[in-house]
């Protein structure tokens, strides 16, 4: 049996060689045997011309790291996240204090420090939220303020977290919604979160029905955020694509994974630990393309148990991403 919950709703840069400048140096005068110097008119006259001065480029600045350095998170580390809507009752944003957000998160990541990665916290932090009005756009789905999501990041930067962007888009499609944060996106910080269970139908509505997306709409934002890595020479991007029911993402055979992008599949269930487990193989099964998450849920409304950080990573297959939320 699969579970029926998902996410919540609104209810140091690295070394680079420095170049070798070749400076330009002229003879002063002929040789003894009586050879002219370049330039220099062989009876001792004035000099007929002086060869070009050589000269060379300045090199460009090196790509920008990954907050604790080098250009690659997955494979290789453990990226754990509290994910969550500011002012509710998620663990990120619930106090609407990014530094106190920062310093629960780095406290939950040292638990996981005894298992042979080094340890990424991050943010995972919900930019647009499905809700139940329609809003002027008839999306049903809002943005959160631009200055929210600058206040997490200005604190990501100060405790060299990530921060990833996640979308939950209504009626709307993802890449329009994630385009509305292009700026944010420049920094190599910050990455990107795909909801459908929030990517819903014209006839749906938030909390009444389980969304679903296609491969197309996940591989246009793939593709988007791909070039603009290579664009502005970024280091690799998270990119998430969260699930918890086969039905939210029916042809993901067909969803691509890009050069640019950790591209992560996020198992979103709750539940008893029998059950999320079950959830978890179901999601996971033909799964070797994509990086692994797995979400832990802090309420026991939602998660009875609350699975220690041993347990989780003895999951099969091992997640290289976890959130809590």
């Amino acid at each position: 049996m699969l579970i029926v919950g998902g996410c919540g709703s609104s209810s140091k840069p690295s070394s680079a060689g420095h170049p070798t400048t070749a400076g330009a140096v002229s003879s002063a005068g002929a040789s003894s045997a009586g050879v002219s110097s370049p330039g220099v008119s062989s009876a001792g006259g004035a000099a007929t011309g002086s060869p070009a001065p050589q000269t060379t480029s300045p090199a460009p600045p090196p790509p920008p790291p990954l907050p604790r350095g080098g250009r690659t998170i997955l494979p290789g580390h453990l990226v754990v996240a509290y994910y969550g809507i500011v002012g509710t009752s998620n663990i990120l944003g619930q106090s609407n204090n990014p530094e106190a957000d920062a310093a629960g998160v780095e406290r939950q990541a040292a638990a996981y420090s005894q298992f042979g990665r080094p340890v990424q916290p991050a943010f995972e932090l919900v930019t647009t939220v499905a809700s139940a009005s329609a809003g002027a756009d008839g999306s049903y789905s809002s943005g959160v303020d631009p200055s929210v999501v600058q206040r997490y990041l200005d604190t990501a930067h100060r405790h060299k977290l990530l921060l990833v962007l996640d979308f939950q888009p209504g009626r709307a499609e993802f890449l329009p919604q994630v385009k509305r944060y292009e700026r944010f996106l420049k920094d190599p910080s910050v990455g990107v979160a795909l909801d459908p269970e929030w990517k819903l139908t014209a006839s749906q509505l938030p909390n009444q029905a389980l969304g679903s997306s296609s491969a197309a709409s996940v591989n246009a934002v793939g593709a988007y955020l791909s070039a603009f890595v290579t664009k502005y020479r970024l280091p690799q991007k998270l990119f998430i694509v969260h699930e918890f029911h086969l039905s939210e993402l029916p042809d993901r055979q067909k969803v691509e994974t890009r050069p640019g992008l950790a591209t992560v599949l996020q198992m979103d269930g709750l539940g008893a630990v029998s059950v999320k487990e079950e959830s978890y193989r179901a999601v996971t099964a033909d799964s070797s393309r994509f990086h692994i998450g797995f979400k832990v849920f802090l309420r026991r409304v939602d998660d009875p148990v609350l699975l220690t950080p041993a347990q989780v990573m003895a999951l099969h297959p091992r997640p290289e991403f976890i959130s809590y939320q």
